[in-house]
Order: structure tokens, then sequence, then C-alpha cells
């Protein structure tokens, strides 16, 4: 779908958006339409609550959209801007004009209505060869009239990082037989051709060189070979990054050995969710040219059951040099993660790091499908997070870091085991993390199960893959390193 910004609203508009805010009335109306607007309004119990719609048609056959848009910010004009195209996207209607004119919207607010309408007008229907005409999209342009002064600029970023949040649903729902660590690795690079951004990958042969036996312990029972790719991006010039972002990358989780329930496992092929999200904030970065050096790391394997397969209790060397007990194979994002961090941090000699992962059940007992979940060893950070989340949606919580949990995970053969008792799931899981993170560098690991895949439509998606972490990281990066 295409975003247009125009002065004026075209000459052959025959839908039109009018932005209502809560308890208003449209601007722009003759008095004849605005007669109309005000019964549908009455009839459609509509009061310009943020993201509510009622319709009513001129004389001339003209359909006209009243869309609410609350208080007018952007949190506000977002919901609007999502349920203008959750509305119109397989309506048989081609154009739609969102007439500002007249309205108190500021340039942020413009560029995030129109940013959310694109983010939901994205689907995924490539293998869907029956798919009915009245369900196929039809919605193509939607141009908005009279945006304020500032609403370029702030397109512009809207833009690179709606781009990159396609980037992520995409990888989050494509199908394992076809996304794996390989494929994974020639889609991203692809897709982030020709915007600078530097690239590393690794394959198994140099993971081994490097000792990177926690990851490749995990991968040893698939037929797909083990990766890590690395995008590295120098918008504040030469220099190493300021700020690693880690992803759990595993295209399947069969659970290995320790294998999950049948009944599910199918949801399985979003468990690179967190090495999707900085695949998708990295192109934002790159695309929106970020005045900050950021490297993005992730970690790909496939976890398979087969007769090479990782077995409770194994012990494992990881990159670092630290043993670790297996004690359940389907604990195996905390393996990969680890040899991640323990590379970025001697690679690039990073003071900050942050990683994603979509890593417990345990998460979604907890949060449910409401907030990612945070921890951290610095206060600072959390709290850098936490506002850029609440700023763009991607909410967090933040949770503790104890040493009476970090005892949970010793183990009486080896330096660590990798899961601790039934309780506190989540939280001896960043303990494991931690316990790989150098003295002096500040940590956030976010476990973000419950949010990279949603059972039901939210403001700017359908239900299916959010994209959620890209917007998170995106502004994260903005505030703490580009201010």
């Amino acid at each position: 779908m295409n975003i247009v910004f125009a002065s004026d609203r075209p000459a052959d508009a025959r839908v039109v958006a009018y932005p209502v805010a809560k308890g208003g009335a449209p601007a722009g109306l003759d008095e004849d339409a605005a007669a109309l607007a005000r019964a549908a309004s009455a009839g459609q119990r509509f009061e310009g609550e943020a993201g509510s719609v009622a319709e009513l048609y001129q004389a001339d056959g003209t359909r006209v959209l009243l869309l609410g848009i609350g208080e007018g910010d952007v949190a506000a004009c977002e919901k609007a801007g999502g349920a203008l195209t959750a509305r119109l996207l397989t309506s048989g209607v081609t154009e739609v004009s969102v007439d500002l004119t007249g309205t108190s919207v500021d340039g942020d607010a413009a560029a995030r209505l129109a940013a959310a309408a694109l983010q939901r007008a994205w689907r995924f229907d490539t293998y869907r060869t029956k798919l009915p005409d009245k369900q196929k999209p039809t919605l193509e342009t939607v141009t908005v009239v009279g945006a304020p002064e500032g609403t370029d600029a702030a397109w512009q970023a809207e833009e690179a990082v709606s781009a990159g949040l396609a980037l992520t649903r995409t990888l989050v729902t494509l199908p394992a037989n076809l996304l794996y660590p390989e494929t994974f690795v020639k889609r991203v690079l692809a897709e982030v051709e020709g915007l600078g951004l530097e690239a590393t990958v690794l394959d198994e042969t140099a993971m081994g060189e490097l000792g990177m036996g926690a990851l490749l312990g995990v991968s040893q029972g698939s037929r797909r070979e083990a990766r890590i790719l690395a995008l590295k991006w120098n918008g504040a010039g030469e220099g190493e990054p300021a700020v690693a972002l880690v992803g759990k990358g595993v295209t399947f989780d069969t659970g290995g050995i320790s294998i999950k329930p049948a009944a599910g496992m199918e949801d399985m092929k979003w468990d690179m969710g967190g090495a999707g999200a900085v695949a998708g904030a990295m192109k934002a970065l790159a695309q929106r040219k970020a005045k900050a050096n950021v490297i993005g790391v992730m970690g790909l394997v496939e976890n398979m059951p087969d007769g090479n397969a990782q077995r409770p209790g194994d012990v494992v060397t990881s990159m670092d040099g630290q043993t670790i007990e297996v004690i359940n194979t389907d604990a195996e994002g905390r393996l990969v993660l680890c040899d991640c961090i323990t590379w970025v941090q001697r690679t690039h000699k990073v003071k900050t790091v942050v990683d994603l992962a979509t890593l417990t059940g345990a998460m979604i007992v907890s949060l449910g499908n409401e907030y990612g979940g945070l921890f951290s060893n610095d206060d600072g950070l959390a709290g850098q997070l936490s506002a850029a989340g609440e700023t763009v949606g991607d909410k967090l919580w933040r949770f503790p870091l104890a040493d009476a949990y970090d005892r949970l995970i010793d183990s009486q053969i080896a330096d660590i085991k990798n899961v601790g008792p039934r309780g506190a799931g989540s939280i001896t899981a960043a303990q494991f993390l931690k316990r790989f993170v150098d003295e002096g560098v500040k940590w956030a690991h976010l476990d973000i199960a419950g949010m990279v895949w949603s059972d039901k439509d939210g403001p700017t998606w359908a239900k299916g893959a959010t994209g959620y972490g890209v917007r998170l990281l995106d502004r994260f990066v903005a505030d703490a390193l580009e201010k």
C-alpha cells in the first residue's frame, strides 16, 4: 500500500476520512454534509474516541468516514490510522483521502497516523492460492491531505520503521521448511542490500574454531547448519558500536530430546522472534540513517531430535569457557544467546548489550500478551528501555535479579546448568545469561515470548506476527544514542 502526502484533496476522491476529536465535529464539511455527519454520529453512537469510525454518504455519492482521533495525540492517531485501514482494506475501496485540514494534529501525530495505516495493511498471502475475491486486499493508496509542518521529517523515520516491521513480520510468519538459518541470512541480506550495513556471517566451522560449544550443541541434531549473522551500522562515524542488539533465532524448536507436546508445536516457527526483531530494527536504523553506531547479532539454529541430538545431562563448553550441564534441551535459547553475547563483547568491545528472545513459557504465564519481560543489571538502561516501550506501545515490565535466584542454576558437575526448578523460570533464565556478561557491561534481557505473535487483531496488525521489538529498539537507539 502507498502513502501519499498532498496539500489538496484529489479532485476525483470518492472516499474521504475526516479526523474528529473526542466530543468534536469534523472540519471542512459544508452545511448539508455537516448535518448528515451529526445524524450519522448520533445513529452510530460515534463520539470521536480514538480508533472509532462512523460512515455516511453525501448526496453526490462521496463516501465519508468520521475517524475518531481522541485527544489528537500520537497514540490516538495511531489507533485511528490502523482502524481506517482495517475498515477499508478488503472493502473494494482502492483509495482514501484523510483530510487533516482544520485539525490540531501535529506533524508527529500525522506521520504516526499514516504509518499505522501502512502497518495495518501488512498481510502474508503468499501461499493462499484460493483466497476469495472479497477477502483480497483492495486498498492501494492513502492520501494524507493538509498535513502540518514537520510531518515530512517524522514520516521519513516512520516509513523506515514500517519497512523494518514488514521484514520482521515476514520472517516470523514464514514456515520452518522455508526459513532456516541459511535462508534467514539470505533473506535478510537481500532486504538490507544497499543500505550501508556491514555484514558478518559465521558458519559452523567458524563457530567451532571460536569454541561456541553452547550454540553448536543446540544445532547438532538438525540437518540445517547454524549461522550467526551480524549487521553493523556506523551512523555516528568510525568506531566500535555503542550498543549490541542480540536476538535469539531458533527457526524451529521441537524442544530437542526434551520434546514439546504435539499440540501447538507449529507455533515454534516463531521462536526466532528475537532475531527477527533485531533484523527489522537494523533495517530501520540504516534506512533512516540513524546517527548511532549499533551492531545487531542474530544467533540462528534449528533445534531437532535426531540421533546426533544433544541429550539431557550432556555438558558443553561455551565460548567464554564456562561449562554448562544441559538439564533440558528445550531450554536452548539461552545456550544460543550466551555464545552470541560473548562473541560480540570480544569482537566489538561493546559496553551495552540488549538481548531479545522468545525465551520462556513462564513469561507468558506471568504477563500474558500485554508486556514483554525486562531484566537488567543497570537501572539507567532499564529505565531507557521502559520509556522507549511506553512511547511506542511495545511495553515492558521489569523483573528482579538476585543471588538467591542465581544459586538455583548452580550445577553439581559443571559451572552452571541451563535450567533451575519450576518456580521463577523466567528469572533463572535471565540469571543464566547474566553470567556471560562481562564486568562493566550494561546489559538488558527482554523476554518477549508472549509478544511476537497475536491470536487477535491489534491497532497496527492483523492477528499473526506483530513485529514487536522493532519500534522499541529503534526508539531506544534514538533516545539513548542520538540525543
